[in-house]
């Protein structure tokens, strides 16, 4: 599963996008790192690694819900980026 993991002190959340078994704990032991997540920015930044992400998900790996909203979020603002002509 692809899910959100909670770091940061108290009321200043951050988030890694890990890779994990399903039935872990929010904070126990990844597979892997795949991204971040800072809600404390404005606008909150998210940082993926989309390659690791498709691999994952053609391997079977399913979205957190929050990770998916995140992840379609993050496509439209980079389809919306102006693209320079050559």
């Amino acid at each position: 599963m692809i899910r959100l993991a909670r770091f940061g002190a108290r009321k200043q959340p951050h988030y890694r996008i890990v890779v994990i078994e399903k039935d872990r704990a929010r904070n126990g032991r990844s597979i892997e790192v795949v991204g971040t997540y800072n809600p404390r920015t404005n606008p909150a930044t998210v940082e993926l690694k989309r390659d690791r992400i498709d691999y994952w998900t053609k391997n079977g790996a399913q979205l957190s819900e929050r990770v998916g909203k995140l992840l379609a979020k993050a496509e439209t603002v980079s389809s919306s980026e102006p693209v320079a002509a050559a």
